[in-house]
């Protein structure tokens, strides 16, 4: 008996369906990407230029601090006055201990408005904060 007769031979082929999947996953991922990173740009700030500035691994979790030329304080392109933003830092603090804080000033922004602002910050017990630079364009 030959049992064998009825057996064809199939090739595996090329799935669509997995790439379609996979195609919508990395659509998702860009376009939320894209809106994160919109929120912490839309205050209209330009930071300060330092010649020694380099570009810093982004750390998982960071919290973006906009301060504008007149001392306004933004959180996700939302104004926050002094007690708000302490009530969230203390929050966050007590959540997470080690929160990377990143603080974005307008290159005209008063020292004593910034350092105001990276009190509330020691206040709020987050100790974790970098300021934002930008290397000059020649």
């Amino acid at each position: 008996m030959n049992f064998k007769r009825n057996i064809q031979e199939r090739s595996a082929g090329f799935q669509m369906a997995p790439m379609i999947d996979i195609v919508f996953i990395l659509l998702i991922h860009f376009m939320a990407a894209t809106v994160f990173a919109q929120w912490e740009k839309k205050v209209d700030i330009t930071v300060p230029t330092a010649s020694t500035a380099t570009e810093q691994q982004r750390q998982a979790g960071e919290l973006i601090l906009n301060v504008d030329s007149e001392g306004r304080l933004y959180i996700n392109s939302q104004p926050y006055s002094d007690e708000t933003a302490l009530e969230l830092l203390k929050q966050i603090a007590g959540a997470f201990q080690d929160q990377p804080i990143i603080l974005r000033a307008d290159k005209e922004t008063n020292v004593q408005q910034l350092l105001h602002v990276m009190d509330l910050c020691r206040e709020a017990d987050v100790w974790n904060i970098a300021l934002a630079t930008v290397t000059p364009q020649e």
